[in-house]
């Protein structure tokens, strides 16, 4: 009997010895970009939770029983802030009664709070679409913005979990440098697009174009989050006859009729980029996002 209990006694010490150690920190991200970064940063001492897919919207999300029940149990939740997730996050974290993540408290991140906003608009009316008043949210299709939110990112999680702050410090650095050297070649493939004209189906691409030095000649939209009618259309369609462009460009997760409509008419290409993590096949991660951007912007520049 006796060798029995040690053997069993064992066999469970050893399962675990083998078992995986447990994450640190439960990570609420708000949108695929930030997941993928919080999962570099933090490696096994984070388990990440991301409350939106690639191929939805994330100004209109509905706040279900199942993101507040993750909320009510995360340590961390990283957004973007500008007012991206203004429709769903307050309530989520509201509803959640978990007061350590709530807006400002030690246990929220706002990661437009790292960077410089751009396209800021100089009149606050709602009847202009769906306006940011603090600029363009869309942050993450630089890069660069990405480099420069790992830093205090890294120090968040470094602050919520002492015991591993040489751990995530030492990612940083890691990524830091792996991202940086990426950056250089993604700057360089797109040399050629600096100066292209192109039009955008819904306004989610300002820091992109900025980084590229890309020419917006046209917005489908008439005002943003507003859909184009086909009369809207036609002004569009005589504005490119004027001052041509070489394509279209429209987030993943947006329809492609408009898109397709105005490359049929104008003769250009209409290139769906994949915007976040996961928005294509191609994109699988932060590095891939961008590999799989400039491969099809340069191809719909041909």
């Amino acid at each position: 009997m006796m060798h029995v209990i040690l053997r069993w006694t064992l066999a469970v010490a050893a399962a675990a010895l083998a078992a995986p150690a447990l994450a640190a920190l439960n990570v609420f991200a708000t949108v695929p970009e930030w997941g993928a970064l919080a999962q570099e940063l933090g490696g096994d001492k984070v388990s990440v939770f991301v409350a939106t897919g690639a191929l939805q919207d994330p100004h209109h999300v509905e706040a279900k029983p199942s993101l507040i029940a993750r909320a009510r149990n995360a340590d961390l939740v990283v957004a973007t802030g500008a007012e991206l997730e203004i429709g769903w996050l307050p309530l989520v974290l509201q509803q959640a009664g978990n007061a350590k993540v709530l807006a400002g408290k030690s246990g929220y991140f706002e990661a437009a709070a790292y960077v410089t906003l751009l396209d800021k608009p100089t009149r606050l009316d709602r009847a202009e679409g769906d306006v940011h008043p603090g600029g363009d949210p869309h942050i993450q299709t630089d890069p660069r913005n990405l480099l420069r939110i790992s830093a205090p990112l890294s120090a968040k999680l470094a602050a919520l979990d002492p015991a591993n702050a040489e751990y995530y410090a030492a990612r940083q650095k890691d990524f830091a440098q792996r991202f940086g050297t990426a950056i250089a070649k993604w700057e360089k493939d797109g040399a050629a697009l600096r100066g292209v004209p192109i039009v955008v189906q819904h306004k989610a691409f300002t820091y992109l174009i900025a980084w590229l030095g890309m020419k917006p000649v046209a917005t489908l939209e008439p005002k943003p989050g507003v859909e184009p009618t086909t009369a809207y259309l036609a002004e569009v369609l005589a504005t490119l006859e004027r001052q041509p462009a070489k394509m279209v460009l429209r987030a993943a997760y947006q329809s492609d009729r408009a898109s397709q409509w105005i490359a049929e008419r104008a003769k250009i290409s209409a290139v769906a980029l994949p915007f976040t993590v996961g928005g294509d096949a191609e994109a699988r991660d932060l590095f891939s996002l961008f590999d799989d951007t400039l491969a099809r912007l340069n191809k719909g520049a041909q």
